[in-house]
């Protein structure tokens, strides 16, 4: 009998890791920016096309590699970061596994030129599916140049299954700003099919950050530092009023490395505890010192994920540090009393005299009190003449009643699957309507107790009706006198191409600035009191969460999220006909039973359960 186990070639193995290693074009550039990084480059230039569908290239001036390590560099687990088992506990360098470059070479076409500084001449290696094509002496600069084509081309059923063009460029640059904010003091640029996207220039930590996200941040950003025995924790964390739901970056580093930490954030999030509504995350930027001995990023070949030794203590330091910077660089609200030019305010004695000199000063005044009131006093004065508050109503009789209820027993059961389920019932529905602590609207119908959240209606009612402008594209604009700017960041930048036709459509007329800038000359009508430039960049946040990108998601992110906006607030009170115009215009829709994103907009309390109660 034969043997059955045999050792896997290593273009097999290769492209085993690859499955891991290499899940995009983001990844690639993941793998190699940090390699650069390693050999001590201070200009790192990436360009990429079609998203990095066609190729990926990146260029940087480090310390370049002879003719033998540029070939060894492709073999697998072979690195010079570590020497020894006990090099894991002492980190110094992103990368340290050695199956970055072979499980790249395994799924793509890879072109590598490399020339140390001491070499007059440098290597050209040129490698397809593991393979080595050719290896030869080339003219090239002083540092790595590799260039990634065709990537998964032998992995037909991987490449079928990337996003589009837009989604992996969004996943480009994800990737790209959490190395960036790293390394402030190097000099990155980024390139997408011959447009610049990013030319970030060697400064300081909040200088990057502006760079990446927008001069908006320039002010909002409050200094953390705090240095203990365990950790140093020092970054910058942004003030209450920058809390958005979605879109806000949010970024841990320790040693220089990425990674998420659910547990950190909750400390970050109960820093901003009642300063910020429910649901709203503020954009921080925190940045770890700890001893390399006490964490392991040995966890995940993404190497994310990272164990501390100390976790619960670190907790409880950052969030005090996150504390301490929001109380101390947070303005807190005063009231001045304005008194130049008032009458002084004057004293008086024991005797209820006025001891004031001054002809300005006011007069004491007198109060008129009854000396024999007695609050606790048991006697109560009959009230009499009360029958003449009621000689000018109407008497019962002659009040016309509308009939609130009527029997349910002919009333047919709701059909939950049907769109209005409940449009039998809105037709006996009562004329008069009660609003419930300003939220919800209560009227009574054929079969029962109809109760519906006013807020979520709007929504549903807006949503329709922004759906069906983005399909005519006969919106109002109405010209604002004093144009705002907003600013967006790269990474929104690129979703806007493809949100400014549809923002069009809703109303909206954005001028470009240049540099992310856009000043807005007119809103959609029927939106006055709204913030424009939140509102703005929170719809192209959800444009920019879209997963496929086409053109029916990305008009429901754009509607859903003006919808969110405009729609009426919990808490507003309505008159009885603003009550019924937004019931009749619900059972108008298409849907009255949820919103856009499936909640339930309201719900019937039937007149059985109802009886029940008072049984």
């Amino acid at each position: 009998m034969t043997d059955v186990i045999q050792l896997l070639p290593d273009s097999v193995a290769n492209q085993i890791a690859a499955g891991e290693v290499i899940q995009r074009p983001a990844s690639v550039i993941k793998e190699l920016v940090e390699n650069a990084v390693d050999a001590g480059a201070h200009t790192i230039n990436v360009l990429v096309v079609d998203a990095g569908r066609t190729s990926i290239q990146v260029i940087d001036d480090g310390c370049g590699m002879s003719e033998t390590d540029a070939r060894l560099a492709f073999e697998r687990h072979a690195t010079s970061k570590i020497r020894k088992a006990d090099d894991l506990f002492a980190l110094q360098t992103m990368g340290f596994r050695g199956e970055a470059l072979p499980s790249i070479a395994a799924v793509s076409q890879v072109e590598l030129r490399t020339r140390r500084a001491t070499d007059e001449i440098g290597t050209c290696l040129c490698m397809s599916g593991s393979h080595v094509e050719s290896q030869e002496p080339c003219s090239c600069a002083v540092g790595s140049s590799f260039l990634v084509s065709n990537l998964f081309f032998n992995v037909p059923a991987r490449r079928k299954f990337l996003k589009t063009n837009a989604t992996e460029l969004n996943n480009i640059l994800t990737a790209f700003e959490r190395i960036v904010l790293v390394y402030p003091d190097v000099t990155f640029t980024l390139h997408s099919n011959g447009q610049e996207l990013m030319n970030l220039r060697a400064g300081s930590l909040r200088q990057r950050i502006t760079d990446v996200y927008g001069r908006r941040y320039a002010q909002d950003l409050l200094p953390v530092s705090v240095e203990t025995a365990l950790c140093k924790i020092s970054g910058f964390a942004a003030k209450p009023e920058t809390a958005r739901k979605k879109g806000t970056p949010e970024y841990f580093f320790v040693n220089g490395r990425y990674m998420k930490h659910p547990y950190f954030h909750k400390a970050v999030q109960q820093a901003y505890e009642r300063l910020i509504p429910a649901g709203t995350h503020v954009p921080y930027f925190i940045y770890f010192e700890v001893n390399s001995a006490d964490i392991d990023v040995n966890i995940h070949p993404t190497k994310t994920e990272i164990k501390f030794e100390n976790e619960q203590p670190i907790w409880q330091i950052l969030s005090a540090a996150v504390k301490d910077a929001i109380g101390q660089f947070c303005e807190i609200p005063r009231i001045d009393f304005d008194t130049v030019g008032q009458p002084d305010i004057p004293a008086f004695n024991q005797n209820n005299q006025s001891s004031a000199s001054s002809p300005r000063m006011a007069a004491s005044p007198k109060v008129q009190y009854n000396p024999y009131y007695n609050p606790f006093s048991s006697k109560k004065k009959s009230a009499e003449g009360w029958e003449q508050l009621y000689d000018q109503l109407p008497t019962a009789a002659a009040v016309e009643q509308p009939e609130l209820f009527a029997t349910p027993d002919t009333v047919p059961a709701p059909d939950t699957t049907a769109p209005n389920s409940f449009s039998s019932s809105i037709l006996d529905k009562s004329p008069v309507h009660y609003q419930y602590k300003g939220r919800y609207i209560m009227t009574a119908v054929k079969s029962g107790l109809m109760i519906i959240d006013q807020h979520r209606a709007d929504i549903r009612i807006r949503y329709e009706e922004y759906l069906a402008q983005l399909q005519t594209r006969d919106a109002n604009t109405q010209q604002v006198l004093f144009p705002e700017v907003v600013q967006f960041s790269v990474a929104q930048q690129t979703v806007l191409a493809s949100v400014l036709p549809r923002l069009s459509a809703i109303g909206f007329d954005l001028t470009d600035l240049g540099q992310g800038s856009y000043a807005v000359n007119g809103v959609p009508a029927g939106i006055d009191g709204l913030d424009t430039v939140r509102l703005l960049q929170d719809m192209v946040n959800e444009a920019q969460e879209c997963t496929t990108g086409t053109a029916d998601e990305l008009g429901h992110a754009l509607a859903l999220s003006m919808a969110r906006h405009a729609a009426i607030p919990e808490g507003q009170v309505l008159s009885n006909d603003e009550m019924e115009n937004l019931v009749n215009e619900l059972f108008a829709c298409s849907n009255v039973n949820y919103t856009p994103d499936g909640r339930p907009v309201l719900s019937i309390l039937p007149q059985q359960d109802i009886e029940l109660l008072f049984k």
